[in-house]
């Protein structure tokens, strides 16, 4: 199983060095989350920022929210990071669940679902060099990933994880250990009724913060603030943050019992020596 590693919400400059960081090993992607209503940087452009400093990691959206975004453009800039990155690119997506992002950008939150799976449609028939109106297009650049970029999806309802059979190669898991068995049984059956073959990547996530008690503070203290908007919500999400070497290790151990392919790490501290201490741990 590998790891992955997810970054906290901090200046873009700063993130470039956690890119390099990472890239030093042992994790095989780096993700970057996406918001619109947030203090966060843009995440392609970000990405774009990692891949240009980094030769053996993949970068990747954790995750982008689709139906905030037009799809041709989207492509196109997903086609330009696959190229940019030589292959190292992967496109997480997901609908999204917070109404002020959908607000800000005037598109329609109830119609989220529907509108990504036509989103797909478009991108897919962009990837494969294919006019996107009748009498227009191509529309370029064409991605080094056959067929685009490694799409990956995350979500808890049935339509979402239908997604990944459908269109994908994996599923992102939200959840802990206790609630992702389910979730990942039912994405492999779906995938084998969909007939495909071999198996999906399936990527399991917890939220972590290692190192001194400043460090931890400060990440409970930024997940509280981002889920602010759902105070249960919040209360249980820094109750499951794994904070020490023991509780990261066996939430890890519990992903891969269920057959995970891959954890993703997600740091909500600027601490950025939680790259090694993390690496340490579990390489």
């Amino acid at each position: 199983m590998t790891l992955g590693l997810a970054v906290p919400f901090v200046d873009p400059a700063a993130l470039v060095a956690w890119a390099r960081r990472a890239d030093a090993g042992p994790y095989v992607r780096i993700g970057v989350p996406d918001r619109i209503v947030y203090d966060n940087p843009e995440t392609v452009v970000m990405l774009a920022a990692m891949a240009a400093v980094t030769e053996r990691i993949r970068v990747q959206s954790e995750v982008v929210l689709a139906p905030l975004r037009d799809p041709v453009l989207l492509a196109k800039q997903s086609a330009t990071l696959d190229r940019l990155s030589g292959g190292r690119f992967t496109l997480g997506l997901a609908v999204g669940a917070r109404e002020d992002d959908f607000q800000a950008v005037g598109a329609d939150y109830a119609g989220r679902g529907r509108r990504m799976d036509e989103q797909l449609a478009t991108m897919r028939h962009i990837w494969a060099g294919e006019p996107v109106v009748d009498g227009v297009g191509p529309v370029g650049p064409a991605p080094i990933s056959t067929g685009g970029p490694e799409l990956l999806f995350g979500g808890f309802a049935p339509p979402a994880l239908a997604r990944v059979a459908r269109w994908g190669a994996g599923y992102v898991c939200p959840a802990p250990p206790g609630y992702a068995g389910m979730l990942f049984d039912l994405v492999r059956r779906q995938w084998k009724d969909a007939g495909r073959s071999a198996e999906p990547l399936l990527v399991g996530q917890v939220n972590v913060a290692l190192g001194p008690e400043p460090t931890v503070a400060q990440a409970r203290a930024s997940l509280l603030r981002y889920y602010a908007f759902a105070p249960e919500l919040a209360a249980q999400s820094v109750n499951a943050m794994a904070t020490t070497a023991t509780e990261i290790r066996e939430t890890v151990a519990a992903y891969r019992a269920l057959g995970a392919h891959e954890v993703m790490l997600s740091c909500w501290s600027d601490d950025i020596g939680q790259v090694d201490r993390l690496a340490d741990l579990l390489a």
